[in-house]
């Protein structure tokens, strides 16, 4: 079994109680991430669904995510919405989109957990729009030289639970990526991160 078959069977297992463990990102960043977007809309990772909610109801939003049982929660949440809502199945390395698709793309603490974070990153380059954005929360390695230590330390527990990297260090991916960043807020010291980034 490969690196990202164990990670999907890990999110599938626990899907039913995701949401639980899902409070690290705070309703208010969710609905600030997503409020002001419009077009069309890729989420990458979308889990359980837990930002659809926050989405404009004009935006046209396509969620994807290589673990099918948390695509079923999110279509749960789907139905009750106004907004347009495609789910599907499908792996953020390989994205079976066109090259320019998205006017925005969005991801919440997803590019923790995928295989190569690079090659993800460049999927996200390649279908957004020359004119796109691409939107953020992320938790990353501490820029505190202590506190990442910590993580680097701390790092295997969380991969081996859930498949998550604690220690990403995202912002070195996305330049390798090819990714340009616009703008970065810090949400909680520098782990966990609001950013704005184009082609």
């Amino acid at each position: 079994m490969n690196t990202t078959d164990k990670i999907k069977q890990r999110y599938d297992r626990i899907s039913g109680v995701f949401d639980m463990m899902d409070h690290m990102i705070k309703d208010k960043w969710r609905e600030e991430l997503v409020k002001n977007v419009e077009g069309t809309v890729l989420e990458v990772g979308v889990g359980t669904g837990a930002n659809l909610p926050y989405y404009p109801s004009e935006a046209e939003v396509t969620g994807i995510d290589f673990s099918g049982k948390m695509l079923d929660k999110a279509r749960k949440k789907a139905a009750t919405l106004d907004t347009s809502i495609t789910l599907e199945e499908m792996n953020a390395e390989n994205l079976d989109f066109p090259d320019d698709t998205f006017d925005y793309v969005i991801s919440t603490c997803v590019f923790c957990s995928v295989p190569d974070p690079v090659q993800g990153l460049k999927e996200i380059r390649r279908v957004l729009k020359p004119e796109g954005k691409v939107l953020m929360l992320e938790h990353m390695r501490s820029d505190n030289r202590f506190i990442g230590k910590a993580m680097d330390i701390m790092n295997p527990v969380g991969l081996h639970i859930v498949g998550a990297n604690i220690n990403r260090r995202t912002m070195t991916n996305i330049q390798k990526a090819g990714l340009r960043l616009v703008d970065q807020q810090f949400l909680f010291s520098s782990t966990m991160r609001k950013l704005v980034l184009t082609k």
